[in-house]
């Protein structure tokens, strides 16, 4: 058992100086000059963000990577500085970001995870869609490579995430994609998949529609309301859920096929 040095009224019991191993474990680790920083969830997290904002053909800034991760705009710019000198992305003179080919692979490694555990927690544990993203942001890091080897090999090697989005390495199993808003209202299409925009910008619309039971698969309609959209979903009773025609947009379904 532990015990301290006992004292008197008024008095302060003196410190056992530090041994040499206690005084280095109090030390900070020093880098030497140009060493890469070493990697770490929240670079994880910055490579993820940075690859699925270029996934839906948007310039990547300082400002959306501050609005996707919910920092501030200095704490971004900090983050980058790291990522720079760890070689994992450039950064143009208009401010946009790029990965490197280091950072697309790291980033690669990063989105395959949280895709492969969202289609656990959906095809498995039967969660919804919207959950399901914000359970795998927190169950991503704590599971080891083997554990995600053998989760993959468990789910029988999906292609997509819930979402509809390609699992790095995987081709995805449907063709040309256009946004449902395209089609003629109430022309019938299936959706394949929800835009990372929208869980990122409008997780509430994503958790409505999850509500409504629109999913990968289901067959929806819509009709214009205004600046609104009024989605209709197929199968099982008349199942209707109203959202902005923007965020409506951020939904793909298959392209109708060419006429003959």
């Amino acid at each position: 058992m532990t015990t301290t040095p006992e004292t008197t009224p008024g008095t302060t019991a003196l410190a056992r100086p530090a041994t040499a191993a206690e005084a280095a474990g109090r030390r900070r680790p020093v880098r030497s000059a140009g060493a890469r920083p070493a990697r770490t969830i929240a670079i994880d997290r910055y490579l993820e963000t940075i690859y699925c904002i270029e996934g839906e053909d948007q310039p990547v800034r300082p400002g959306r990577l501050a609005q996707w991760l919910g920092v501030t705009a200095p704490t971004v710019s900090i983050a980058l500085r790291r990522l720079r000198a760890g070689g994992w992305i450039e950064t143009g003179e208009d401010r946009v970001v790029t990965l490197t080919p280091a950072g697309r692979r790291t980033a690669e490694e990063t989105v395959r995870r949280h895709r492969l555990i969202e289609c656990w927690l959906c095809d498995v544990l039967g969660m919804d869609w919207a959950s399901a993203h914000s359970e795998a942001k927190r169950l991503a890091p704590a599971l080891s490579d083997d554990v995600l080897r053998r989760l993959d090999l468990a789910l029988g090697g999906p292609a997509t995430c819930p979402h509809g989005h390609r699992i790095p390495g995987r081709a995805a199993p449907y063709g040309d994609l256009v946004p449902l808003t395209s089609l003629a209202a109430g022309v019938p299409a299936t959706v394949r998949r929800v835009s990372e925009i929208m869980e990122y910008e409008c997780f509430a619309c994503l958790e409505e529609l999850a509500a409504a039971g629109v999913g990968i698969g289901t067959q929806v309609s819509f009709e214009t309301d205004g600046d609104m959209a009024v989605l209709r979903v197929s199968g099982g009773g008349d199942r209707r859920v109203t959202v902005p025609m923007s965020t409506a947009q951020l939904i793909s379904v298959d392209a109708p096929a060419a006429s003959a």
